[in-house]
């Protein structure tokens, strides 16, 4: 058994690997834009980093890859169906390469997902001891096959079907390595474990299981929901090669009339603050995206890549708020306003506010801004849905409105895109449905 470790990042649910090859250098596959951890784990086993793999040209996140080869002169593995502009090794399918004395590569050509995927089998003294399945195979799901354009869809969902039968002929103790997992917006539903092997996906994993194709293209395009749209921009900025960073970048700080020169030329103030304290006072015009896990997906979803931002912060760590913006390549980040809300207020600047209410002060009106599943699952009755996501192509009728998600991040980011849109009696609910079936002891209205 090869020594694998994997590093997980919840928001974009994405996990990606760390190899020890036993000879004292190391693999990694599918590695971020910024692999800080994957390398102190290198360094920490003494081993140095040789080889980096990418399975497909990825749409949620920036590969850390070409940088792994400027920076550590590792060489880079991807598909030649990928046709990357960057410095890397190509292989197609049934290509062999041998990544230590004992340890080989396979790659085998699945496309489906994305027309250049492939998954890779790592053998051991001649025998299969890992598979990496990418955005193929996962934990109770397979990678959903729309991202690149509706009309490839059901062809890409019949290749899917074909490419997974590819690995019928291999054990079922073989391990299984997702690139995608839980929390990612590149799988059809599935489970929340993030590894799994062969025998457990044929046990439980309904659509591996299915033998009839059309069947299988069926179910897997029904199973469908709506995904971020920078997705649509990411295949070709990896494919072209992401600007290189020697390291993290860190955020420069500007004054109030600097922040506001910005912003009349186009700039986005994202306020990075907890909902409590942009409900309480925040500069007029920003958008609210509290600083957690998700940030990057929304942000890349509500904010064009190409849009430059300035950043309001308080607390939050801005290590992790530059990390998050790069790794989605949101790389038009002019600064953050140095002296945050309280710099602003004193230069004279507008501050407002959205006001939090518990549910028995909601309006009469209820925006639900979850995915179109969440809700169906259980929402405030009457509450209308309209996903985050498709709230800047949405006609919101004007007039007092509460507006819900989950927990409240959503819903605010929500709210202060409609109040710069120029509604008014706008609140948020501090909360989600549980919140409000608690408070007021009804039930939840549950959608076909």
């Amino acid at each position: 058994m090869a020594d694998i470790r994997m590093f997980v990042d919840e928001g974009l649910g994405h996990s990606s690997y760390v190899v020890d090859l036993g000879d004292g250098t190391a693999a990694v596959v599918d590695p971020p834009r910024f692999p800080t951890e994957h390398l102190a784990a290198i360094g920490s086993s003494d081993a140095t980093l040789r080889w980096t793999i990418d399975t497909h040209s990825h749409a949620d996140y920036v590969t850390g890859s070409p940088s792994l080869v400027a920076d550590h002169d590792a060489t880079f593995i991807a598909p030649n169906a990928s046709q990357l502009a960057t410095p890397h090794h190509g292989v197609g399918d049934d290509d062999v390469i041998a990544l230590a004395p004992r340890m080989l590569l396979r790659a085998v050509a699945t496309p489906g997902h994305t027309p250049d995927h492939h998954v890779y089998v790592l053998e051991r003294d001649g025998a299969p001891a890992a598979l990496f399945t990418g955005g193929s195979l996962m934990v109770g799901a397979v990678g959903r096959t729309d991202l690149c354009g509706p009309d490839l869809a059901e062809s890409l969902a019949h290749d899917m079907f074909h490419s997974l039968r590819r690995l019928d002929d291999y054990p079922d103790d073989l391990a299984v390595y997702p690139t995608h997992g839980a929390g990612s917006f590149c799988a059809a539903p599935g489970g929340v474990e993030r590894t799994s092997t062969l025998g457990q996906e044929r046990a439980t994993n309904i659509l591996f299981g299915i033998d009839d194709e059309d069947t299988f293209v069926e179910q897997l395009l029904a199973g469908f929901g709506t995904f971020p749209t920078y997705f649509a921009r990411l295949p070709e900025l990896n494919r072209a090669g992401p600007r290189h960073y020697p390291h993290l970048p860190s955020l420069d700080r500007l004054n109030s009339d600097t922040v506001r020169r910005h912003v009349a030329d186009g700039a986005v103030l994202v306020d990075t603050r907890p909902i409590a304290d942009y409900a309480a006072g925040h500069i007029e015009g920003s958008i609210s995206n509290a600083l957690r896990p998700v940030f990057a997906s929304w942000l890349g979803w509500t904010v064009g890549l190409d849009r430059p931002i300035v950043i309001i912060a308080g607390d939050e760590d801005r290590y992790e708020i530059v990390r998050q913006c790069l790794d989605i390549g949101h790389d038009a980040i002019i600064g953050e306003l140095d002296g945050g809300i309280d710099a602003w207020r004193t230069a004279g600047g507008t501050i407002t506010g959205i006001p939090l209410v518990d549910p028995t002060e909601i309006a009469t009106r209820v925006l639900d801004v979850r995915q179109h599943t969440e809700y169906t699952a259980g929402h405030v009755p009457e509450a209308v849905n309209v996903e985050l996501g498709s709230l800047a192509d949405a006609d919101i009728p004007r007039g007092p409105v509460t507006v819900m998600c989950g927990h409240g991040e959503r819903a605010m980011t929500a709210a202060s895109i409609l109040t710069n849109r120029g509604h008014r009696d706008v609140t948020v609910l501090d909360g989600g449905p549980d919140t409000w079936a608690t408070a007021t002891g009804r039930g939840l209205e549950v959608s076909r």
